[in-house]
């Protein structure tokens, strides 16, 4: 798959505090809770959800070859089934055969907020590996508040344009002020567009509307591929309904045992491993825009890059500039995939002659920016999802400028902007629903994590933990670059994954492939 497919399918926000995650404690395999943070499952479902569970799909032409289309209709509030529904898009890639059905494969590439639609119209129903399919309807449900279910918007694409290029390493009081300001008007943008979802896009609320669609189109089981902070999404699933689990897949593990801090700290040194990978490769060639002398050299100088461009930020050839935020998440975008490596390469010797277009394309598809100044809403559900999954990691700018040197010592190339980037969740409208848990899911069949032991976004060490807190945890890791492993090259990651799940074979635990 081409970089920049892949850059829009794994971004993570920088500008909405990276990869936050949390769930409800507890669980069963019967129905879930009835309120987002509620601990416990009844043992029936509730009365006022059966219509829910007993709708019928509609399957249209979708527009797209090989794709149908449906809308399923989830309760708005689980707490109030009665108060309205929410509608969220469905789409389905048929089984193609031969080999008898297993039955509904459900996918979705993380975020929070990438739209599962999209990634499975443009990549998984059509590249995921030939026997799967073949067996499998590959289906994908964009999230409640996702792209086109009940999408949250928060900003115009000029406001967007000017939140994104907003100073996140502020020299002063002044410009302290200033980003604290631009995380306030995007929350209100958010309340102001989106005020009804706002309150309801929680992953457990995420998890359940799987449940949901899972009896619908008929299975009595869920199988699940989830990269990412899907990853997070099917833990929580599990946990809520161990029994109704089946052959679950969570590539690219998430913590949800840590507090927002932890989780912020942690892929902001997954951000420096991962730039250290690409500047061992770099320094090794005579065009290295960061020099030849060695990896440390090479975050210096980028470092000394990134200054310059927030003093004197540099023309891209359109009407916005390369500042040192757009510089840095440009950066950042090319490190989801060593594949993006050499445009990156590029675009740095470009911007550090003096023109910045290169850079700005490689933010521009991380922020899922269009040509015509439009966004989609990656960046809008991710921080709406990631501020109601955890408490702020931040009260305030003091509690920033207290943790900056402990960002700095993870990353001293992006722990101070990514430090403070974590601030938005500080000033969200809506309290958080979840807090940070272990996620066992007692009685859940076996479940295969994937870790990639150089992966920028969930750190390696994440996968171990999340492997060994479930109680029927497998570990499978992939010694090498990139976020995610499944489906990126690794015949011994696909082969493992494949069996588990064509023939419910599971990977021995603690596996090891390159």
């Amino acid at each position: 798959m081409d970089s920049r497919r892949l850059l829009r399918m794994s971004a993570t926000a920088l500008a909405a505090a990276g990869l936050i995650l949390s769930g409800c404690t507890g669980g069963s395999d019967a129905a879930a809770p009835a309120g987002p943070s509620s601990a416990h499952s009844p043992a029936t479902p509730d009365p006022a959800l059966r219509s829910y569970y007993g709708q019928k799909l509609t399957w249209r032409d979708c527009g797209v070859p090989q794709f149908q289309c449906s809308t399923l209709r989830v309760p708005l509030d689980y707490a109030k089934p009665q108060a309205g529904d929410i509608e969220l898009a469905v789409s389905r890639a048929a089984a193609t055969g031969p080999g008898k059905r297993i039955g509904s494969l459900l996918v979705n590439p993380g975020g929070p907020g990438g739209s599962a639609v999209g990634y499975l119209q443009g990549y998984a129903g059509i590249g995921y590996p030939a026997p799967v399919r073949a067996r499998y309807d590959i289906v994908a449900v964009d999230p409640r508040g996702v792209a086109r279910s009940e999408a949250v918007e928060c900003l115009t694409g000029p406001q967007m344009d000017t939140y994104t290029q907003v100073d996140q390493t502020p020299d002063d009081a002044s410009e302290t002020r200033a980003l604290a300001a631009s995380f306030k008007g995007f929350a209100a943008g958010c309340v102001k567009r989106s005020g009804k979802v706002l309150p309801h896009v929680s992953t457990v609320e995420a998890a359940r509307d799987m449940d949901i669609l899972r009896a619908v189109l008929g299975d009595g089981k869920l199988n699940y591929v989830g990269a990412s902070y899907g990853t997070f999404l099917g833990a929580t699933y599990a946990e809520l309904f161990p029994s109704r689990a089946g052959r679950l897949v969570l590539d690219g593990a998430m913590d949800p045992s840590l507090p927002a801090i932890d989780l912020n700290r942690d892929q902001t040194a997954g951000f420096e491993t991962a730039f250290k990978a690409f500047a061992a490769d770099c320094v090794t060639m005579p065009d290295c825009p960061l020099g030849t002398e060695s990896v440390a050299a090479a975050g210096d100088n980028l470092k000394t890059f990134f200054r310059d461009v927030d003093a004197r930020p540099v023309p891209t050839g359109e009407s916005r500039a390369l500042g040192e935020s757009l510089a840095t998440t440009g950066v950042i975008a090319a490190m989801y995939d060593e594949g993006a490596w050499p445009q990156l390469r590029e675009a740095l010797t470009r911007a550090i002659g003096g023109e910045g277009s290169g850079l700005l394309a490689l933010a521009d598809s991380y922020y899922e920016r269009e040509a015509d100044g439009s966004y989609a809403n990656l960046m809008f559900a991710n921080a709406a999802v990631n501020c109601l999954d955890l408490p702020a990691a931040f009260g305030g700018p003091a509690d920033v400028e207290k943790a900056v040197p402990s960002f700095e010592k993870a990353s001293p190339v992006f722990g101070e902007g990514l430090a403070w980037a974590a601030l938005n969740c500080t000033y969200w409208p809506t309290p958080a629903t979840g807090r940070p848990h272990r996620i066992t899911a007692e009685g859940a069949p076996p479940i295969v994590v994937v870790g990639t032991t150089r992966d920028p976004a969930t750190p390696y060490k994440w996968a171990e933990s999340l492997a060994d807190q479930l109680a029927s945890g497998n570990l499978l890791t992939y010694e090498g670059d990139g976020h995610t492993a499944y489906g990126r090259g690794s015949d011994c990651i696909d082969t493992a994954i494949n069996a588990y799940l064509l023939e419910g074979t599971v990977p021995k635990d603690g596996k090891r492939c390159t």
